[in-house]
């Protein structure tokens, strides 16, 4: 279920305002801070593409950065595709599983839309590496502004900001919203009261809202004003963390948040950084602090660099969710993922994940030093993103829900011109650092795609070599072979197939149990699935049994509750007299699959360190017994 509060015919009840106010503030500190922190170095990239400090230049670049955050955030994904959530989930993998439904199942549009899906995930990690880089460095660069002397501790203190950042995503999400709410409260009313200290001295700067601004800066100097499109987007990095991260709060919250409080305070701010530098161009160097009085610069740094460590929450947040995601579609290898809070599903934490972009970002803010250089970097991956959910969504839109295809496809036909002008902008970046998102994207798609590929693969050839239930069955007879107490699980892929792991128990142990259940655990394109259909149940002769186990993709497995769930469907046995067998084969490259050598070779590296079926379904050890075996692939 969404964690949208419910409404009622009336007005929220006093709990449900209560908890949907919760809500908005917890999306406040995890889902808007990636978005809420832009304006420290958006204004000032902007004008180190285009030095026109002239009123018509200001006009123009705030023309464009209002219109970016109206058409991308406030239409795109807060008016339409957060409309395009799987039950309660966003995400680019989750809208991927929808726009499936609507494509025949076999054939090139299926390998294309799942290619689209992989590839957007994967520069989604580009942008979880780089923001929190560029979001905490840009605001512990703030020292510089108050004294010039404290440069030498700004890579050791940031260093040390992020290592805290992501030792206390352990908590959970619901505890880092609670810590982070507040404070992101408090730097959005900052960030308006900056503005309007500013604004005051040139109100006429309201007037940028008419996009006729924007269009004359673009059309009088096009090479330039496509190139200032690279840092224009800036102002919109963390709107697909709406999307992401829709699962931890609900779209209600996310969107209120949104309309009502972050985007007006974000507008505010801008325009009085237009103030100033029409008023001071020679503050073009850093506007963002120089909105506020000497006084409050002290607290503003402070308070800037709560706000960019919280900033990072978001796509933290959504990157954790990606990989559960990514690991119940059968995307990425099994990894261990802990559920945070016992009242939301979408609350989770992935520690090898986390270690492994922690690792990432401060090799990043090590090697490229400074705000100015990661900005070229910045951008690629988000713009990306932003591309390939727009084509997503409007397969599924059209395909599926059935939107009025001329209307649909005319509207994101704008917002697919949007992103593409804005992710060919960002490309003129590459070689000053845009290589960066894009080699972290290239190696995690790398990983994806074999992993999906393989593992695709591997099942087709152990359906090969494998021994048909019909066929198993018919060879049974009374007394042999010998049938002894308790019931034997065995879990499988395949249930027209019998299990190597059953094979191999009756080749050297020479019996079999007196129960056989063969089950297979299968993750549906939905993110939770009803206990009434939890489980499908046939039964065969001489005890035999299938069982289906089914899961959303945001659903932690538990065999062992599955099993007891059994009894409800007229299977009963006792669990303290039940075996799981488990098949623990070791992968052997050979020339059996056409898989590319190096493929395979990675997909035997993945296979070691993907977490055990024992772990991963959440079967008691004291009830597994292991099988080894070999396959050749």
């Amino acid at each position: 279920m969404s964690a949208t509060a419910p409404t009622t015919h009336g007005a929220l009840g006093a709990g449900e305002a209560r908890r949907l106010r919760g809500l908005m503030l917890g999306a406040l500190g995890v889902v808007y801070g990636d978005i809420g922190t832009s304006p420290l170095y958006t204004m000032q990239l902007c004008f180190g593409e285009t030095r026109d400090i002239t009123r018509h230049g200001v006009m123009g670049v705030l023309s464009l950065i209002v219109w970016t955050l109206i058409l991308i955030v406030t239409v795109k994904y807060v008016l339409v595709v957060m409309r395009a959530d799987n039950r309660g989930e966003g995400g680019i993998l989750a809208l991927t599983a929808l726009a499936l439904r609507g494509v025949p199942n076999s054939g090139r549009l299926v390998a294309l839309v799942l290619a689209a899906g992989m590839a957007g995930a994967a520069l989604f990690y580009g942008d979880g590496v780089i923001t929190p880089a560029i979001s905490v460095l840009s605001a512990v660069e703030g020292l510089k502004v108050i004294a010039p002397g404290l440069e030498p501790f700004v890579l050791p203190l940031t260093v040390l900001l992020l290592i805290c950042l992501f030792a206390v995503q352990q908590r959970g999400t619901q505890a880092v919203g609670n810590y982070f709410g507040p404070i992101m409260l408090l730097w959005f009313l900052a960030l308006a009261a900056g503005g309007l200290f500013q604004l005051v001295n040139h109100p006429d700067l309201l007037l940028a809202i008419d996009p006729e601004w924007g269009a004359r800066l673009l059309f009088r100097h096009p090479w330039r004003g496509f190139v200032l499109l690279g840092s224009v987007v800036l102002a919109v990095t963390g709107a697909e963390a709406l999307y992401a991260d829709m699962g931890h709060f609900g779209r209600k919250p996310i969107n209120l948040a949104w309309l009502y409080f972050v985007f007006p305070c974000l507008l505010l701010n801008y325009f009085g950084q237009g103030s100033l530098l029409l008023s001071n161009p020679q503050m073009v160097d850093n506007p963002f602090y120089r909105v506020y009085p000497a006084w409050a610069l002290v607290p503003m740094v402070v308070l800037a660099s709560l706000a960019t460590i919280i900033a990072s929450q978001a796509v933290i947040s959504g990157a954790f969710s990606m990989t559960s995601q990514a690991v119940q579609l059968g995307y990425l290898p099994r990894l261990l993922i802990r559920h945070t809070s016992a009242h939301q599903q979408g609350q989770i934490f992935v520690p090898k994940i986390n270690l492994l972009l922690l690792i990432c970002v401060v090799t990043l803010v090590l090697g490229f030093k400074s705000s100015a250089a990661l900005g070229s970097a910045y951008g690629i991956a988000v713009t990306g993103t932003m591309t390939l959910t727009t084509i997503l969504a409007a397969t599924y839109l059209v395909r599926v829900r059935g939107w009025n295809r001329t209307a649909t496809l005319a509207l994101f036909a704008v917002f697919l011109t949007v992103d593409l002008a804005f992710f060919s902008a960002n490309m003129l970046k590459v070689s000053d650092g845009g290589w960066a998102p894009l080699l972290i994207g290239a190696v995690t798609f790398l990983v994806m795609s074999t992993w999906t590929r393989g593992r695709k693969a591997l099942i087709a050839r152990r359906s090969e070599d494998s021994l048909p239930l019909d066929m198993f069955l018919a060879g049974i007879r009374p007394g042999h072979p010998q049938r002894v107490r308790g019931t034997a699980v065995f879990l499988t892929s395949d249930l027209d197939k019998v299990p190597a792991s059953l094979l191999h128990n009756l080749k050297h142990n020479k019996v079999l149990h007196e129960r056989l259940v063969l089950m297979s655990v299968r993750t549906l394109d939905i993110p939770r699935v009803t206990e009434e259909n939890r489980l499908e149940i046939k039964h065969f002769a001489h005890e035999v049994h299938t069982v289906v186990v089914r899961y959303g993709f945001s659903e932690e497995p538990d065999i062992w509750r599955a099993l007891a769930q059994c009894r409800s469907k007229e299977l009963q046995f006792d669990l303290m007299d039940t075996s799981v067998f488990v098949g623990r084969e070791k992968l052997v490259v050979s020339n059996k699959l056409p898989l590319a050598r190096w493929r395979k070779e990675l997909f035997v590296m993945l296979s070691r360190l993907s977490l055990s079926p024992v772990e991963f379904f959440r079967v008691p050890s004291n009830r597994v017994v292991e099988l080894g075996g070999q396959t050749e692939f």
